[in-house]
């Protein structure tokens, strides 16, 4: 995997750091391919029960990055080698640009976006696709895509509708405004504000990463399909979903844990 991005997996917690920090992580076609890789690999790690994404330096991401952004507008043969690779479906509904951002919503586990400095455009969007948000008060947020021309394609149809109303979020497209950490917490952009968003997301990575992996993957999954199916298909999957929970070995260990007044010590996926 890319230096780009770096996986770092423990008791269950894999850590995923952007490390463009000194270009605030800002995405070139490397960075992007480096982003699918990581998200790839989340899908397929038996071994991880929750996710902690970050970026390295002062800011999560900033977006597009300007080099790209000019490769993009130069008109010649390059221009459409980086439009046909940002475009490029390999499997599943989305291409790779959309799959930094909705890879994360997508995947089987947990992830909790610790976000300092900027998430504008595209980080923002990667922000987006997270379960849970975890800001810096200092933190700033923008739909940055309308400054340039642009309308923001990266999964935002399946993840903004989730948290605001669509004329509070047709808004935001439309101007292309900055928010700030207090504003966007206040709107449901941002899960909670912390001080220290990295430790705080560690800390609640650990606490979800010591419940049943079964039970967690099953519940991220419920909420994915059902939040906004309507009451038949929700009522459905909730009884497909947990039946298979009970009885098993990890919800056996589950009971018997706290019966016990001990720690758990749970399978992973696939074990």
């Amino acid at each position: 995997m890319s230096d780009l991005v770096t996986i770092e997996l423990e008791a269950g917690i894999a850590e995923v750091t952007f490390n463009r920090g000194d270009k605030h992580n800002s995405l070139s076609l490397e960075m992007f391919e480096a982003i699918a890789a990581a998200v790839e690999r989340i899908h397929h790690e038996p071994g991880v029960r929750v996710v902690v994404l970050s970026g390295a330096g002062p800011s999560f991401c900033a977006g597009l990055d300007l080099g790209l952004m000019r490769q993009m507008i130069a008109g010649d043969a390059e221009a459409g080698r980086v439009a046909a690779t940002l475009m490029r479906r390999d499997e599943g509904p989305d291409n790779l640009a959309q799959r930094v951002a909705y890879g994360w919503k997508s995947a089987p586990v947990p992830v909790i976006a610790a976000i300092r400095g900027v998430a504008y455009g595209a980080g923002l969007q990667i922000a987006l696709g997270c379960d849970l948000r975890i800001a810096a008060p200092d933190a700033r947020f923008s739909i940055m895509e309308a400054r340039y021309g642009l309308v923001p394609d990266m999964s935002i149809t399946a993840t903004l509708p989730e948290l605001l109303p669509r004329d509070v979020a047709l808004e935001l497209a439309l101007t292309s405004r900055v928010l700030d950490a207090a504003e966007a917490h206040a709107l449901g952009l941002v899960t909670r504000c912390a001080e220290d968003p990295l430790a705080s997301a560690r800390e609640l990575a650990a606490t979800i990463a010591a419940r049943s992996p079964d039970a967690v993957r099953a519940t991220k999954r419920l909420f994915n399909e059902a939040w906004r199916a309507g009451a038949a298909h929700g009522l459905r999957l909730e009884e497909a979903l947990q039946v298979p929970l009970i009885g098993a070995p990890n919800q056996l260990e589950a009971v018997a844990a706290a019966l016990e007044q001990r720690p758990p010590r749970f399978r992973d996926a696939g074990a």
